[in-house]
């Protein structure tokens, strides 16, 4: 799920059918000079093999793992990513590789028999359906008090993220990672990881004028007459691509329903873009389909990792033992999280700090809807890239980003993803009974999510003489409290690990992904993650692998 922030990550609305889900959007395609052309998945040869020796071990393909591999390849380090999910390179039946939001089909999710849409209901009725069991794109995992939604396969969480690309304003970042020099980050780091993500602002005249973008303006209205103040919001879609298919010159994207289950055209995921940049130096290499159970410190030196190859049904093929003399955890919050702590209680790595699966939180993530008045319409002509949002964070502790609703449909309806500043953070504890990770969140630990987020929909409401909407989430809810796109910590910087997620106990083994940023980022969390990656690799190569 890297951001997607959402990511950077947020999710997004629903359709007439399905619904959608504005977390996500990988590109199936790459654009050159304006061009959008079909895009290779960022692998070169492989798979690994058995018995293997690699100099460093990258295990997952997200912002994290893709920035680390890239940095350690321009350093001249050979490097094997672990990928669990596939390469997203080939077209289904239907010539297309990802299905739109509105019709989920056996790509959308993960090793699911039945769909779980975030918007599970539209005018009342249930849109999931069966699917084939299959190693689809989305993964909704279940936990006993929330469902985590994250990318699967190379480009993780960029593959189902909505791109938008936030960097946090420089009065929150103390917050978010109080031990990182925010000069350093500001000045260095997030100008290298928005440059290199290829982030761009919508052309503010274009919006304006932009058919698809009316779902916006009326959200900007709205906030706008209730006194909040309304932001455009940067994304990593290619905005030209996106002016293209609204005049009818270029093949149909962003307003053809695509983003929740990946996005043919127009965005820059990271195959565009880190990954193609680290395939290009001919020394990263990318196993698809394939997952790490255990790590531990080899004889001689490095580490032993043994790895299951799958196939699309989910089975084991094959287990390959693998040595690394550097391994990099990178599968995202919950993917680094579970792992370490199963190899903490295992006794794989027993040294593991025992704050090695705490500090896990959701990002404040909270969704819900406003039914409008009839002379509010719209548009039934929705991009599926959300661009702009509502800042109340400093005086309510909410920022809301206006989503869309591509139904295909006029739905006089206003869709929001609202990140707050909920304190409540959960521990992901190895369960021996089970065989399994279990967290510990609780439903009811959203209630200051909704209370933020109530300070900007409440006030709005009574200003505009509107109501919630109750038939989005099933059982006449009106707010969505058991979801997250935006999964954070678990491996903590400066406390699992030192100030460059180096973990402690271990010299040679890194975290490098979301699983350091504390639960919540203040916004989509993408941007923050590729730039704390940036800063901490360059740091590991300057002093580890000199």
């Amino acid at each position: 799920m890297g951001d997607k922030t959402l990511p950077g990550n947020g999710p997004r609305g629903i359709s007439r059918r399905g619904f959608i889900g504005r977390t996500s959007s990988i590109v199936g395609t790459v654009a050159l000079a304006g061009h959008i052309t079909p895009a290779r998945a960022a692998s070169a040869a492989g798979p690994v093999a058995d018995a293997a020796r690699v100099p460093a071990l990258v295990i997952g393909t997200g912002y994290g793992g893709s920035v680390a591999a890239l940095r350690l390849a321009q350093a001249g380090v050979d490097v094997q990513m672990i990928e669990m999910g596939m390469a997203w390179d080939t077209p289904g039946s239907d010539g297309k590789i990802f299905p739109k939001v509105t019709s989920p089909d056996y790509r959308s999710f993960w090793l699911r028999t039945r769909t779980k849409a975030p918007l599970s209901n539209f005018l009342g009725f249930p849109i999931d359906k069966d699917v084939p069991k299959y190693t689809g794109i989305l993964d909704a995992e279940d936990f006993a008090g929330i469902t985590v939604y994250q990318g699967r396969g190379v480009g993780g969480g960029s593959l189902v993220n909505g791109g938008m690309a936030v960097t946090p304003k420089r009065a929150n970042f103390a917050a978010v990672l109080p031990s990182v020099d925010a000069d350093e980050m500001y000045a260095t780091y997030y100008p290298r990881a928005n440059a290199g993500l290829g982030v761009g602002m919508v052309d503010p005249a274009w919006f304006d004028t932009a058919d698809c973008y009316q779902f916006s303006r009326v959200g900007r209205k709205h906030a706008q007459r209730s006194g909040f103040a309304w932001t455009f919001v940067p994304d990593v879609y290619d905005w030209d691509y996106m002016k293209q298919e609204a005049a009818g010159t270029a093949t149909k994207s962003a307003l053809a329903g695509e983003i929740l289950y990946g996005n043919n055209h127009g965005k820059k995921s990271l195959v565009q873009t880190y990954l193609a940049q680290a395939r290009a130096t001919g020394k990263v290499t990318i196993s698809a389909l394939h997952k790490v159970t255990s790590v531990f410190p080899a004889a001689g030196g490095g580490y032993t990792v043994t790895i299951d190859q799958i196939n699309t049904t989910g089975d084991t093929v094959a287990t390959k033992t693998v040595s690394a003399d550097r391994v990099f955890f990178a599968a995202g919050s919950v993917g680094t999280s579970k792992l370490l702590v199963k190899l903490k209680a295992t006794g794989a790595l027993p040294n593991l700090d025992n704050e090695v699966g705490k500090g896990w939180g959701e990002n404040g993530n909270v969704m819900c809807g406003r039914a409008n008045h009839l002379w509010d319409p719209t548009g039934k002509l929705q991009s599926t890239i959300p661009c702009s949002g509502i800042d109340n964070w400093d005086a309510g502790g909410a920022f809301a980003e206006v989503a869309p609703l591509p139904t295909g449909i006029e739905t006089y309806a206003s869709f929001y993803l609202s990140i707050t500043k909920n304190p409540n953070r959960a521990e992901f504890t190895w369960n021996a009974a089970t065989g399994r990770a279990d967290l510990s969140w609780q439903t009811a630990w959203k209630q200051p999510s909704i209370g933020m987020a109530k300070t900007i929909f409440d006030k709005i409401n009574s200003k505009e003489g509107t109501i919630y909407r109750t038939d989005l989430f099933g059982g006449n809810k009106i707010w969505n409290d058991t979801l997250t796109y935006h999964p954070l910590g678990g491996a903590v910087l400066n406390r699992a690990t030192d100030n460059y997620g180096r973990l402690h106990g271990y010299t040679g083994l890194y975290v490098i992904d979301g699983a350091l940023i504390p639960g919540n980022a203040s916004v989509n969390p993408f941007v923050t993650i590729t730039a704390l990656a940036e800063r901490n690799i360059e740091k590991i190569i300057a002093t580890d692998l000199r």
